[in-house]
């Protein structure tokens, strides 16, 4: 066990230390305020405030942990090492920097707080973090941050041993509507068929009507081979269906649907499911608990997992709202268009109210890519390359890997030609030394 030395045990300190510690390290901590107590105990510890006690390992407290609320925060941008760090200590610390204030900036989201631009969707952008601006996005800087404090625990204690973490995958697959063209109902399949006329879509219009007539499989009825793949790995997959009503943003199936409704509970059967919330949910509480309540029942248990429709967060209104619900997991935290770490993280973490200080039950476990940026490599090869990265820099820091595929990823169009074997190459990547 870590025993910490601090002049105060705050909300923050203690969800911070417990992050780092228990959740990337493994070791148990526990704080003390009290000198004699930090003296007598044996075993790894370390103090954490303005001033060393002596010669013990030492790490200059920021503010930041002991403040409540938000407040105009200086951040300096440093290079350390192979990364990149901030809230820089000087020489008389055991560590250059503070990484746990740094960490709990990232973890809380305190930037998503702060004024910044929205997208068209009133989402947080890639391109308004300090990730992106300062180039690390692409790092978990937490988890790393954490290996380097590990690393000089260790020398400090070296009859010490660290239990040992291992890389992980979590494969998400987003189902925002099981079908393109089944299932749709009259009104629906007659607006599509006159747009195919209108627009000339000749080959979309004989697809459509070779689907409804019993001639050819719907091109986004994608899992059949997804459960056979779920079949011979041993990491669960989750999928998330979309079960709100038709809207401008959402246009899933009918839940009332019979035949979809035994689609998610054929898939329940072999993988986990978890809700995927409509647009207009997010700020809908009463909506959003029409929608649990119709995935509770098609399930007969109580939903444990969600993602928000279009990736879209307001903190903390949207977290706060699963809470109520006793939803346990959230995993929306990412960006659409960007692959990296929003919240610097391969390791998932409990959500930290700000505006309440409080450590929260829920659960978020943040994804690291979503299917649509891999589009932006013209060839299968250069997707190859960016997925290796990718996945390379979060099996050196021993996290979980949690990529978002779509159903409709894995039909034959064009557009989506080699994500089949992109996906193996996930799911195979836990093998590869």
């Amino acid at each position: 066990m870590l025993l910490v030395y601090t002049h105060k045990i705050s909300p923050r300190l203690k969800y911070i230390f417990k992050h780092i510690c228990v959740r990337v390290l493994g070791i148990e901590v526990s704080f003390t305020t009290k000198i004699e107590e930090f003296i007598a105990h044996d075993s790894l510890k370390m103090s954490y405030t303005k001033q060393p006690l002596s010669k013990e390992f030492f790490i200059k407290s920021h503010d930041i942990l002991f403040e409540q609320g938000l407040s105009d925060i200086e951040i300096n941008m440093q290079a350390w090492g192979d990364t990149k760090c901030f809230f820089y200590l000087g020489e008389k610390s055991s560590m250059p920097f503070d990484i746990f204030s740094a960490s709990f900036y990232l973890l809380s989201r305190y930037e998503e707080y702060l004024p910044h631009v929205k997208d068209e969707f009133g989402r947080f952008t890639a391109t308004e973090s300090l990730a992106y601006k300062e180039g690390f996005l692409h790092q978990p800087v937490v988890d790393i941050w954490a290996y380097k404090f590990k690393e000089a625990l260790q020398k400090q204690f070296p009859e010490f041993e660290f239990p040992k973490r291992t890389y992980q995958i979590k494969p998400i697959i987003d189902v925002p509507s099981a079908y393109n063209y089944k299932l749709k109902g009259i009104i629906r399949t007659l607006g599509g068929t006159i747009k195919d006329i209108v627009r000339f879509r000749l080959k979309s219009l004989y697809i459509r009507f070779a689907v409804l007539l019993g001639f050819r499989h719907d091109p986004f009825d994608t899992f059949k081979y997804l459960i056979n793949r779920q079949k011979t790995s041993p990491f669960k997959f989750l999928f998330f269906f979309l079960i709100g009503d038709y809207s401008t943003y959402d246009k899933g199936i009918n839940p009332n649907k019979k035949k979809f409704v035994s689609l998610i509970k054929y898939v329940g059967d072999y993988c986990r499911v978890g809700i995927k919330i409509s647009y207009f949910a997010l700020e809908d509480e009463k909506l959003l608990k029409k929608e649990k309540q119709r995935m509770d029942d098609i399930l007969n248990t109580h939903v444990r997992a969600s993602r928000q429709s279009f990736s879209k967060l307001n903190l903390p209104e949207t977290y706060r709202n699963l809470i109520a619900l006793e939803i346990q997991e959230d995993y929306t935290m990412g960006y659409v268009n960007h692959i990296g770490f929003r919240a610097g993280s391969s390791t998932s973490f409990l959500f930290y109210d700000l505006d309440y200080e409080v450590q929260t039950p829920l659960k978020i476990v943040p994804y690291h890519l979503m299917d649509f940026t891999l589009l932006k490599q013209k060839s299968l090869l250069d997707k190859k390359k960016v997925l290796s990265k990718v996945i390379n820099e979060i099996k050196q820091v021993d996290g979980e890997f949690v990529p978002v595929f779509h159903n409709y990823t894995f039909n034959d169009a064009r557009k989506w030609r080699g994500f089949k074997e992109l996906f193996n190459l996930i799911l195979e990547s836990p093998n590869e030394v």
